[in-house]
């Protein structure tokens, strides 16, 4: 049985990204609905990031979405992060939202189209250079929708052609992380459809290509920490996107849907050494009809109540009784972890940080949304629409 003080000791270490696109207006493919307070800057957008890890005590860094949180000065940018405790992460692409890449952006059959994306992703690593960011996050809605559309195999030798000009641009201490989806928008044939396929390239990059697991972009029945076992097996899993789903690709909080999965995967990344290793683990969520910020505090807190059950797993109980191919034992070993109610304990480890231990209350008692509310009125309210 893991010692309390272990399991402590990692709760208090780990590090949740937040994305700065969930502090703005932003949701289904149908309708945004706005609310008041909502950031309208990326400055504003990393202030109430701020609040989340001051509530937390486990959210201190920001990642940024380009052209979304384009600033004109992203080492200013850097230091309002850090006068307010935080720090700027992961830096995404954005190649899916201009009217040239209908037809793709670094797969797209037009030469033209395709530097104009790269010239994007160049732009990116760039911005990275200036903010200190470790991490580019590509995802590439690149696909087809009909048979015949375009040469399969060619947009293979595009995107691996692109892959291989940014990877060559990358710092020593840069890293580029390849997201994969199923499906959409493209509905015939996804360039980046599954982990093998990410994986795939990044085997053949280098080193610093790693794969990013988003618990969203999974066809149903999907055995997810499976695949998480085995990038950690290869070395090659380089961060997450959290979310929940119950369809696609919803975007809903992190264990909303299924925290019994988010409990397995964290297990395979607790037996793979994956909290000790460069994983990133990041949200990825739009929070449409709930406010923002208690949504992103809650997932957070969510992120942590799997991460302090899978700790919990009495692992030389759970490899005897795989060994004498127990079968009800082993599974009543993983069953008495997940049902353990950890948030005694996580509220332990806050107060030993000196942070209150039920993050929703305390932030509730903060006034900071009634405050954004009153301060922010005018001007253009972040978010993509819709």
């Amino acid at each position: 049985m893991t010692e309390p003080a272990t399991v402590k000791a990692a709760l208090t270490s780990q590090s949740i990204e937040t994305p700065s696109w969930a502090y703005g207006n932003s949701g289904t493919r149908f309708k945004v609905f706005a609310r008041p307070g909502v950031p309208r800057t990326p400055q504003e957008k990393l202030d109430d990031a701020a609040k989340v890890h001051e509530f937390t005590g486990a959210a201190p860094t920001v990642a940024l979405h380009i052209p979304w949180d384009t600033v004109d000065d992203y080492a200013a940018l850097a230091a309002h992060a850090h006068d307010r405790g935080l720090t700027l992460g992961t830096v995404n692409a954005n190649t899916f939202q201009d009217d040239d890449f209908r037809l793709g952006s670094v797969c797209h059959p037009d030469p033209a189209v395709r530097r104009k994306a790269l010239d994007h992703l160049l732009t990116c690593v760039d911005i990275m250079d200036a903010t200190g960011s470790r991490d580019l996050k590509l995802w590439f809605a690149d696909g087809t929708n009909y048979p015949g559309q375009d040469d399969v195999r060619e947009r293979q030798d595009r995107l691996a052609e692109a892959l291989a000009a940014v990877y060559e641009r990358l710092g020593d201490d840069q890293r580029m992380l390849l997201e994969y989806k199923l499906f959409e928008p493209a509905f015939y044939t996804t360039d980046v459809p599954d982990w093998g396929t990410a994986y795939a390239h990044c085997l053949k990059l280098g080193p610093r290509a790693q794969v990013v697991v988003d618990t969203g972009h999974h066809a149903p029945g999907t055995n997810i920490e499976f695949i998480v076992a085995t990038l950690l097996r290869e070395g090659r899993l380089g961060a997450f996107d959290f979310n929940s789903r119950f369809y696609a690709d919803d975007d809903l909080m992190v264990g909303a849907a299924d925290p019994f999965q988010l409990f397995r995967i964290m297990y395979e990344v607790v037996r793979g050494g994956g909290l000790t290793a460069d994983v990133a683990f990041m949200l990825d969520q739009c929070h449409n009809i709930e406010e923002k910020i208690p949504a992103i505090i809650r997932s957070v807190m969510n992120v942590q109540e799997a991460t302090a059950k899978a700790l919990l797993v009495d692992r030389e109980a759970l490899a005897t009784a795989q060994r004498t191919g127990d079968v009800l034992e082993a599974n009543a070993v993983l069953m008495d972890a997940y049902n353990t109610d950890v948030r005694p304990l996580l509220a332990e480890v806050r107060e030993e940080q000196g942070l209150d231990g039920d993050p929703m209350a305390a932030y509730r008692r903060s006034g900071w949304a009634t405050k954004t509310a009153e301060e922010r009125i005018g001007g253009q309210q972040a978010g993509w629409g819709a």
